[in-house]
């Protein structure tokens, strides 16, 4: 199949393009339940892709009746808001970062501590939907996920009294999940718990905890405003929603707009005080465990963030100045699989993968800075050799900017070869392929179970829109560029097939633009050992 001289792979007609029904379950009990069971009740919770686009574009505020719903949801699987402030919570929000301030936050306190447990929350994940709730560090077995996952759902469906009118009798795909972190971090009794928002923050799910220890926000990131059409202001009041009454408050430096609603918000609600972080000369000294320049503001506020939080629950707490030994450890051995990483494939000795989840324009910048550098994407040994084989795997979300996103790309090779001595318009021939593909996992048309998602809309993907309108962009920024090394293909197991078939070796490959994309090629391409 052609399309405007791009190949494509698959027809409209081909199972490639069918999403799978809708799972329905009876509320029988279940004689043995399985992770693989527990994931398939949770995907049947998942939204649509209009339901989730609605959600994006309100920041969050689904409806006024958000947080009283998830308030009645913990109270019926037998759990007061109070309760949960037993588990010590630092809740972290921001539109950059947010998961890797999380990341170095969970690593320096059980460095720091390592006689406590800490429990760590974010979203999405990256293979298996138990990276998720993970207990010092490590995701909780498949064993441990399925019995705290039937212990939250037999609940709802036993105690399905509801008062609040708008409540749906089993909450959605993210509250489940939530509801689960909070109840696995009470019944394995967490010293500490790092939460991460989901969207927004004044309406999100996890803003639920009366008091946490204490807050942060990171970077409030231009790209929201652009693709939301909200202004920062707007979404600064939304991030500010998770300041909370008499508990310290941090935040990276922000646009003035942006930073004036986030000091009205503190004011507001009563925050005992915010303060701004700044870089710290020692943190660009240190080898991060996340790699990336972007990554040094990321562990600045998570420093300051540890740093408040032991001071808070450690009266024999020394941290007061600098990094002490702990500290930088901590740091150093951060881990957070798909954010900026190098892979070598573990069977094909001639095929390095280079992974990061980028999915805005200034995500995206940091990507390539890092990967167009010398010893990552471009050769240590030689810097003004461009010619070395390399393939960009890239997808987006239905309703960004294919041509902002490429042209970042463009924009950001030609300053990254300017900036090591290389020809400049050796842009255009960087990448030997180019591949653009949809996020499901299987050239079958199925998902992994963990990696299945309703976001994706039929008839999106039924005629690869997403992928044909970047291919068209990708086309437009590089006339010159082969039309036989664009591909527009339907699965990310397609996508691994053609880069398995490059004759240029050895081979670098970025895999960027999408998180889920990420996560599928770390399946496909069997790289789960040496990613996760």
């Amino acid at each position: 199949m052609q399309w405007q001289g791009f190949k494509v792979l698959g027809s409209i007609r081909s199972p490639l393009f069918r999403l799978s029904a809708p799972v329905r379950f009876c509320t029988r009990q279940m004689s043995t339940k399985t992770y693989q069971d527990a994931v398939e009740h949770l995907n049947s919770l998942q939204s649509n892709a209009a339901t989730l686009e609605a959600v994006r574009a309100s920041g969050g505020r689904s409806s006024e009746f958000a947080i009283p719903e998830m308030l009645e949801y913990l109270e019926r699987i037998g759990y007061t808001p109070e309760q949960l402030n037993s588990l010590n919570v630092i809740h972290i929000t921001g539109t950059k970062g947010k998961g890797s301030t999380s990341a170095f936050t969970e690593s320096i306190i059980r460095h720091a501590r390592p006689g406590w447990k800490t429990g760590l929350y974010t979203s999405p994940h990256l293979v298996a939907v138990r990276e998720r709730i993970r207990i010092n560090g490590a995701p909780i077995s498949e064993t441990e996920f399925a019995k705290y996952f039937f212990e939250v759902w037999d609940r709802l469906i036993e105690n399905n009294k509801m008062e609040v009118p708008t409540t749906p009798p089993m909450p959605g795909y993210f509250r489940f999940i939530t509801l689960m972190a909070f109840h696995v971090f009470t019944q394995l009794k967490v010293d500490a718990t790092i939460l991460e928002v989901g969207v927004g923050g004044t309406y999100d799910s996890t803003n639920i905890v009366p008091k946490p220890i204490v807050t942060g926000i990171t970077a409030l990131g231009i790209d929201h405003v652009n693709v939301l059409g909200r202004t920062l202001t707007e979404i600064a009041w939304q991030k500010g929603g998770i300041f909370k009454k008499d508990v310290p408050a941090f935040t990276v430096q922000q646009p003035q707009e942006g930073m004036t609603m986030l000091e009205s918000r503190a004011k507001e609600l009563q925050a005992s005080n915010l303060r701004v972080v700044t870089d710290n000369a020692e943190l660009s000294a240190l080898k991060l465990g996340l790699a990336g320049k972007h990554q040094i503001q990321n562990a600045a506020l998570a420093v300051e963030l540890a740093r408040s939080f032991l001071q808070t629950k450690d009266s024999n707490s020394a941290e007061v100045e600098g990094l002490t030994a702990s500290f930088k450890e901590g740091l150093v051995e951060t881990k957070w699989p798909g954010r900026c990483q190098t892979i070598p494939d573990p069977k094909r000795e001639d095929i390095t993968w280079y992974l990061d989840g980028a999915h805005t324009v200034e995500s995206l910048q940091c990507c390539v800075q890092w990967f167009v550098t010398p010893g990552i994407g471009v050769s240590a040994a030689d810097a003004n050799k461009t010619e070395e084989s390399r393939v960009l795997i890239f997808n987006c979300t239905s309703g960004r900017s294919g041509d902002s996103f490429l042209g970042t790309v463009k924009d950001g090779i030609r300053s990254q070869l300017a900036l090591h001595g290389l020809k400049e318009n050796d842009v255009a021939n960087f990448f030997k392929h180019v591949i653009f593909c949809a996020n499901v996992t299987y050239a079958d048309g199925h998902f992994k179970g963990d990696l299945t998602t309703k976001a994706i809309s039929e008839s999106d993907l039924a005629g690869l829109k997403t992928q044909q309108a970047l291919a068209l962009a990708w086309t437009s920024l590089f006339p010159a560029f082969p039309a036989e090394r664009v591909h527009v293909l339907p699965s990310i197991e397609n996508a691994v097939k053609v880069v398995e078939n490059v004759p240029e070796l050895p081979l670098k490959v970025l895999v960027t633009g999408s998180l889920h994309l990420v996560g599928g090629v770390v399946e496909v391409a069997g790289l789960s050992e040496a990613a996760l």
